[in-house]
């Protein structure tokens, strides 16, 4: 008869990686042939990330205008994406153990295509509204989902496909920003055809991972009746440390809603900066492609240079510091030094990268990595919501964009903070008691 630690290890295999009981590789979750249609799933995934929101950012105004918002429904609208990542975000886990990661990532891909080619042909800001909501739930369950899936089919190739999935995710982000107002130009000038295009290459994210999620659920199937006590999804019930608990995961999270906020504000707002400033339109979205555009190189550089860091609270001190120069300079002469400001805060804007590295790195086990996943993310998010509407509220109210670049720059100081103490070295199971 096995002892007692052989019994527990086999009954239990997500807590660690025992030597004789391995994560799945891809060829043991998903038939061989289906691993570079992983990749490419993943990497289309990444890139619809994204386009929702930053497409709309170069096209604000038009829209504003065309649907009749005020500034204060502008602001809420940039707001919903913090709001449904946060809602939808926390129910990932959930559906995950219900239907597999891959099938749940396959759904987000439908929800962000069908919002995306139904919200254009809105007729009012409710309409409107209703669709992006559609398309942002998809995102925020690919939000949490698309690290879990690198973390179980690659666990041989965490740093390289993070690297791989943050730079799509960044390419993305800029192809939007940079592509929305040309495209909308050379298609009749309509603002509706303009954020229209973009559902093309979200039907695309589907194809490759309709054959992923059936392979992942017949081998979850098969992985069942072969060993009934070995859980397909690395995340049941009551398995894993209790994050709520972790100081760590709170910093993490705390540090996550802070760079959300800046980010989902200079998605939101940036181009409307540059444009009140006497920018061109689409000069402005080109300055906006400029600042998610660094996210490409570096939302590879940083998840390497991070994971070989015992600390990466450095890098959370120069990313904040290059945001703090970007406002300050935004503020004193935002059209003269408008390239050098749209560098700066793309810099600054690559805490995402850093911060999704962060969540890999402070878990020891998956149950970990999905739960941290899931509460950063979430709890990040709903602390991000109020920083877009506030800005939106103090721009109507004050005139000018003085008072909203100040409040931008001071939230800096706390996210820094933040950053340096989740980026200390330890766990989420130490702190929690669970050791290995």
């Amino acid at each position: 008869m096995p002892d007692e630690e052989t019994r527990t290890v086999n009954r239990t295999p997500v807590l660690r990686t025992a030597p004789d009981r391995p994560l799945p590789t891809p060829a043991q979750a998903t038939p061989s042939r289906l691993g570079p249609v992983l990749v490419v799933g993943i990497v289309l995934a990444a890139l619809n990330l994204r386009p929702a929101i930053t497409s709309l950012g170069a096209l604000f105004e038009e829209t504003r205008t065309g649907l009749g918002m005020s500034g204060t429904v502008a602001g809420m609208i940039t707001s919903v994406p913090a709001l449904c990542f946060a809602v939808f975000g926390v129910t990932a886990p959930r559906l995950s153990r219900r239907f597999g990661p891959a099938a749940v990532v396959c759904a987000g891909m439908v929800a962000i295509a069908a919002g995306l080619l139904i919200r254009p042909f809105a007729n009012g800001a409710v309409g409107f509204l209703a669709a992006s909501a559609l398309s942002l739930a998809g995102i925020a369950l690919t939000n949490v989902l698309l690290p879990v899936i690198v973390k179980r089919y690659f666990p041989d190739r965490v740093g390289t496909m993070i690297g791989l999935y943050s730079m799509s995710l960044a390419a993305g982000t800029s192809l939007a920003a940079a592509a929305t107002v040309p495209l909308t130009d050379a298609l009749g000038g309509s603002w509706r055809t303009g954020l229209l295009v973009w559902a093309v290459l979200a039907l695309l994210a589907v194809l490759p991972w309709l054959p992923v999620a059936r392979a992942s659920r017949r081998a979850d199937r098969a992985r069942a009746t072969a060993d009934p006590a070995d859980p397909a999804d690395p995340v049941a019930p009551g398995v894993g440390p209790r994050v709520v608990r972790s100081r760590t995961a709170w910093a993490l999270a705390c540090y996550f809603g802070l760079q959300a906020t800046g980010a989902y504000i200079t998605m939101g707002w940036l181009p409307q900066i540059f444009r009140d400033a006497g920018v061109s339109a689409s000069t402005a979205g080109v300055l906006l492609a400029v600042t998610m555009v660094m996210g490409v190189p570096l939302a590879f550089v940083i998840p390497g240079l991070a994971a070989r860091m015992k600390n990466q609270g450095a890098i959370a001190v120069t990313l904040g510091v290059f945001g703090l120069v970007g406002y300050v300079g935004l503020y004193l002469a935002p059209a003269a030094g408008a390239w050098a400001w749209a560098l700066l805060l793309g810099i600054s804007n690559c805490a995402f990268p850093l911060v999704i590295t962060l969540i890999g790195l402070r878990a020891k086990s998956p149950a970990g990595v999905v739960k941290l996943s899931a509460f950063a993310q979430s709890t990040g998010y709903l602390i991000s919501i109020p920083g877009p509407l506030l800005i939106g509220t103090l721009y109507q109210h004050s005139g000018g964009w003085d008072l909203p670049l100040a409040l931008m720059a001071g939230l800096l100081l706390p996210q820094i903070v933040l950053g340096v103490l989740a980026g200390r070295d330890r766990t989420i199971e130490d702190e929690c008691g669970m050791g290995d």
